[in-house]
């Protein structure tokens, strides 16, 4: 008991520990994540909000524990993740500050009743709970966006085909979606209002999602773009091109799904309906089961 005590405390000071180091790195914020947080920056909740300011004194300290390639890795993870809540690396570090102290002091308080198995629940809490939020949001928008893309191709080519420029089409058209990917292409236009080239800013944009679709548009639309081909063909064979890879892979879970359908039902459904079908047949003929107590 006392082994494990000493574990379960050794746990929580090393992800204080942790969460202290992270906040002491000054990193500078790339323009790129400027502009996604003045994008995002309204959705930050209340709640949300009030755990910043009591962490961010404490997020330097945070940060610098972690060190200059974790909060690279970490800002990235951030900006794939589309900067929920108006999330920046210093909220990050603020929250992971808040929800560490927070573990261990709720694993202190616990482990000294003798409550092992919730000092560790609130020890992972503490290391993990904005790491869960990241992860989906990361995984929920790039659902949205490979849902969004082929639809939203289909329109700009026709926006295009009706005379506007590529540039003049693309903010028309953006101004009309809301949502993920919405919010990338708003941040595209911008870099390219600040001087950024077209090519640039759209390698900005496959940096920003981990999408095989999205990188499948940038790609088609600079080699379209180096070869000379027309915009509109090139727009209208990519959305045929997603629309396939997506077929393609329903296809893929689909076959996926029906091994664990048969397991299922063969495992429990098919056994648990054939013992009700005996119960029933057994009680229904009022079979008298008193021999079976002699």
């Amino acid at each position: 008991m006392d082994l494990l005590l000493a574990l379960v405390f050794g746990l929580a000071v090393y992800g204080a520990i942790a969460g202290i180091r992270m906040y002491r790195a000054d990193a500078k914020l790339p323009s790129d994540l400027a502009i996604a947080l003045e994008i995002g920056s309204s959705r930050t909740s209340a709640v949300g909000s009030g755990i910043d300011r009591m962490g961010m004194r404490w997020a330097p300290m945070v940060l610098r524990m972690m060190g200059p390639k974790a909060v690279n890795k970490k800002r990235r993870q951030i900006d794939m993740a589309g900067n929920p809540g108006g999330l920046t690396i210093d909220r990050y570090a603020a929250r992971r500050a808040v929800y560490g102290a927070l573990g261990l002091f709720g694993a202190f308080t616990t482990i000294v009743r003798g409550q092992v198995f919730i000092s560790l629940l609130l020890i992972a809490f503490g290391l993990f709970w904005v790491e869960v939020g990241i992860w989906s949001a990361i995984r929920v928008r790039k659902e949205h966006i490979e849902r969004t893309l082929p639809d939203f191709l289909d329109v700009l080519a026709v926006v295009v085909s009706a005379g506007l420029g590529f540039r003049q089409a693309l903010e028309r058209v953006a101004e009309k979606y809301e949502g993920p990917w919405a919010d990338e292409l708003r941040i595209t236009l911008r870099q390219m209002d600040m001087g950024v080239s077209r090519r640039q800013a759209f390698e900005e944009l496959r940096r920003r999602n981990d999408s095989e679709q999205v990188a499948m548009f940038v790609t088609t639309l600079q080699q379209g773009e180096e070869l000379g081909a027309p915009i509109v063909e090139t727009l209208i064979q990519i959305a045929n091109d997603m629309r396939r890879t997506d077929a393609q892979n329903a296809r893929r879970k689909a076959a996926k799904a029906v091994p664990k359908a048969t397991f299922a039902v063969t495992s429990f459904l098919l056994p648990g309906t054939l013992l009700l079908l005996t119960v029933g047949f057994v009680y229904g003929a009022n079979v008298d089961f008193g021999f079976l107590s002699g």
